[in-house]
């Protein structure tokens, strides 16, 4: 089944959406003034690295850059340098800019905009890593072997400058050609090599088909149109994902390993899964006819997996159960079974994207303070419970208005079709209360479906049920005769 389809476009309004989730449009007047006025706080205490041949690699037309690297190959194994932009050194502790920040605690994404974290002016202007500009980082350094595990890292504050801005899909065509930038030349095999260290930990790595909604362009009758897509995913991302990973682990390290009596930390955390919820993965692998040795991780088994085959996608999807319960966690006094991030395999934590979370600017702090053998601010020490706490009220946020904004404009888009059969893949069966799920490639839409589907199967379903009102949309198996129904366009 080809996981890269897309369908015509419809027009969709996503205000609903963002009144739903009470969503400001406008950050607070005070707030977009002191970012027009910052300046930077450490300016004179900053080294000057700006002789580092740094590169960003985001989704084209980004203009919030938290990260720049520039990666080495060395006799001994990679040097990486990854400069993340220095959010603080703009942020007044408890002026109305940090006040308005902690309330939102990251940016929400919409097809249609985004709700930033911080003013535009802010992070698409002064404290992005834009190219050809100089910029205050927190720049980490970290050495790793031949194996890409680390052996010495910090961060420090300095002035640094990205030569280039590059995207993945490019980033991929560079690597596939042998054309690759300089500064990541040895990037494919830090990636691999981290990748494979990731199984080894236990790390689980899921490939699902990734749905999302963008514009067409079209604007004949007034109003927006807009697409469902499955988003390609490259090596380049799986590599690039790997520096930040890597750097988050070191970042942890440094909390976990100060030897202060005053021990302070900010990690993401996750449970291991639970035993019942592997057994039963194991049932679905046997009953989708996958080779599980019992000796083998579940990360394992995943990676080896061709994500293209219904199995995966079977297998993948009830994965995502194992990936619960992420939450933050204070390091003060926690028993140390409960400071691991279960889905990394390691202790971790987020310090690579604060111009877009709001925890970043907070553990990025720490480091800086650890590394320097100086004291961790009292605005950072004062912070930490109030930006666990916007974090977790922000994060209920966030995964509930992605699904709204697809369920909306996959339940849009097959309006007409009611009554029309699709070709799908059953992901999970009927289960007692639990209704089916499908993933239908063309249009790429996850959806429930009633009857008793075989899982892991190829199957024809007819489309039952898609409702933008209630943003419902609801396949059955087998293939019913067509309902009778009036669509009148809205």
């Amino acid at each position: 089944m080809e996981l890269h389809q897309r369908i015509v476009s419809a027009p969709v309004d996503f205000g609903a959406v963002r009144t739903e989730f009470g969503l400001a449009s406008d950050y607070p007047s005070e707030a977009v003034s002191e970012a027009r006025s910052a300046v930077d706080a450490f300016a004179g205490a900053r080294v000057d690295r700006r002789d580092i041949p740094l590169v960003t690699i985001d989704p084209p037309g980004s203009m919030d850059l938290d990260q720049a690297l520039a990666l080495q190959r060395t006799p001994t194994g990679f040097l990486l340098y990854y400069a993340i932009a220095d959010v603080a050194a703009f942020v007044v502790p408890d002026g109305p800019l940090a006040r308005a920040s902690l309330a939102r605690g990251q940016t929400f994404y919409l097809p249609d905009g985004t709700v930033p974290l911080h003013p535009l002016v802010l992070s698409e202007g002064r404290a992005s890593l834009l190219p050809d500009q100089d910029r205050p980082a927190a720049l980490w350094t970290i050495e790793c072997d031949e194996n890409a595990e680390p052996q010495r890292y910090s961060v420090t504050r300095a002035l640094v400058r990205s030569r280039a801005r590059l995207d993945y899909a490019g980033v991929q065509s560079d690597a596939d050609a042998g054309r690759l930038h300089p500064s990541i030349a040895a990037l494919p095999e830090f990636g691999r090599l981290r990748i494979e260290a990731g199984v080894q930990r236990g790390a689980i790595s899921l490939r699902l088909p990734a749905q999302s909604v963008i514009r067409d362009g079209s604007e004949a009758d007034g109003r927006n149109h807009w697409q469902l897509v499955i988003e390609p995913r490259t090596a380049a991302d799986d590599w690039n994902e790997q520096v930040s990973l890597l750097t988050g682990m070191c970042a942890a390290r440094i909390m976990l390993e100060y030897q202060g009596t005053d021990r302070l930390g900010l990690l993401r955390t996750m449970p291991p899964p639970a035993v019942a919820t592997v057994e039963s993965m194991r049932r679905t692998a046997a009953a989708v006819k996958v080779q599980w040795p019992a000796a083998e991780s579940v990360g394992r088994m995943l990676a080896s997996l061709d994500p293209n085959t219904p199995a995966a996608l079977v297998l993948m999807s009830e994965a995502t159960s194992l990936l619960r319960g992420a939450s933050y966690t204070l390091l003060d006094q926690q028993p140390p079974d409960t400071l691991q991030h279960s889905g990394i395999g390691a202790a971790y934590a987020h310090v690579t994207a604060p111009l877009r979370r709001l925890p970043d600017r907070y553990a990025t702090e720490i480091c800086l303070a650890h590394c320097a053998g100086t004291e961790v601010p009292q605005w950072v020490r004062d912070g930490l419970a109030p930006v666990v706490e916007s974090m977790r009220r922000s994060d209920a946020i966030v995964g509930k208005l992605e699904r709204a904004c697809i369920d909306l404009t996959e339940a849009t888009l097959l309006a007409p079709r009611l009554g029309t059969d699709f070709d799908a893949v059953v992901l999970r069966e009927t289960n007692g209360n639990r209704t089916a799920e499908i993933f239908v490639a063309d249009p790429p839409v996850l959806a429930k479906c009633t009857g008793t589907p075989p899982e892991g199967q190829h199957v024809t379903v007819r489309l039952t049920t898609a409702d933008p009102a209630t943003r419902t949309v609801t396949f059955a198996f087998p293939a019913l005769p067509a309902p009778s129904v009036t669509y009148s366009k809205s």
